[in-house]
Parts: C-alpha cells; sequence; structure tokens
C-alpha cells in the first residue's frame, strides 16, 4: 500500500469531521506539528500511532489503511487473501519495520490483525489504549515491556496491555515475522 495514502486519508477524514489540526491534536494527544507533518509526509507512522489518530476520529484503524474509503463489501464478514494483503513499510529512523494489514476491509471490528516484520534496531517506545497480543511466526522478537526485555521466539506468543510502554526488534540474520492482534474499543466504520 503507498504510504501517502496514508497521510492522505487522515488529512481529509479531519477535514471532513471539520477537526483543526489543534483539536485533532487535544483528542489524539499528538502535537499538532507532528500531525502537520504527518499529514504532509509520504511515510505512514507507526501503528500505534494510527491507532491514537483512528481512536480521534473515531474510526478502525482499518478505515485509514484502505486504498478505497468509500466502499465496503460487506459488513459482517471479511475474506483477505494472501495476494490482496496490503503491506506497509515504514521508513525513518524512529521505526521501520513492515507490516501487512490482515482484515483491513471489515468495518466496525474491535481487533485489528497484522503480520509486522520489526526493524533490527528498534527506537521508539509505543504506548497506546487497548490490549495486543502477538505470535512468532518466524526468526526471534526482543520484546520490551514496561523496561524488561523477553525474547520471543517462533511458537511463542505475549499477550499485554498496550498502555505500557512497549517495543521491539528482530534478532539475528532474518526480521522476525509476527502474528499480531490489536484489541480497542469499538469504532464507526467509516466518517459521518
Amino acid at each position: 500500500m503507498d504510504e501517502k495514502l496514508i497521510a492522505r486519508a487522515i488529512r481529509n477524514t479531519r477535514q471532513k469531521k471539520k477537526l483543526s489540526l489543534a483539536k485533532l491534536s487535544v483528542l489524539s494527544g499528538l502535537s499538532p506539528g507532528y500531525l502537520s507533518k504527518l499529514e504532509r509526509s509520504e511515510k505512514a507512522p507507526p501503528l500505534s500511532t494510527l491507532t491514537k489518530i483512528a481512536s480521534a476520529l473515531d474510526l478502525d484503524l482499518t478505515y485509514l489503511l484502505r486504498e478505497d474509503t468509500d466502499v465496503f463489501e460487506d459488513v459482517h464478514l471479511a475474506v483477505v487473501r494472501k495476494t490482496d494483503r496490503k503491506m506497509v513499510k515504514t521508513k525513518g529512523a524512529l521505526y521501520g519495520y513492515e507490516y501487512e494489514a490482515l482484515a483491513y476491509n471489515k468495518p466496525g471490528k474491535n481487533m485489528e490483525a497484522f503480520i509486522i516484520s520489526p526493524a533490527f534496531d528498534e527506537k521508539i517506545d509505543f504506548r497506546h489504549d487497548g490490549e495486543e497480543f502477538m505470535y512468532v511466526l518466524e526468526g526471534v522478537h526482543e520484546f520490551s515491556y514496561g523496561g524488561q526485555k523477553y525474547v520471543l521466539r517462533k511458537g511463542d506468543s505475549i499477550y499485554y496491555d498496550a498502555d505500557i510502554p512497549h517495543s521491539g526488534r528482530s534478532l539475528g540474520k532474518k526480521r522476525a515475522k509476527i502474528l499480531t492482534v490489536m484489541y480497542s474499543y469499538k469504532k464507526i466504520p467509516y466518517p459521518t
């Protein structure tokens, strides 16, 4: 997926809801300057930032990841074929991980499912509302949570409250691949 589309969806939704950057800043806890930079950027922010923005806009995170933000095929069921997954590669010194959205076409859901490939040198702690579950599909993942580090290998899993600072990075020669499910409170599927 083109990261510019994510920035455009944020800006368009904010404007459609008649929210200033200052108001979105208050609702999301992110600075107006950062939000402005994000809206003009060609890079997608980390998932934790997208989650905060989606929550502030009263949307599913899914809405910000869709290329076509006007049409949902079925509100009760989402089938995503392997060939149809949305891949997002974040750039920049602060994050640099890759993630695939597994259920981007299901509006109104409580959970977001991704396959994440963390960078080798994670430099930022994430913190957001909700809960997360991670299951290591391949490789080795060093997970930091509340100041403690956990080394997770293929087949290991972890479930945690996401409001505690957390981060992770791949260890070894190959990026880890992790199934991640994020839980948040139910949001409306598209802007009103």
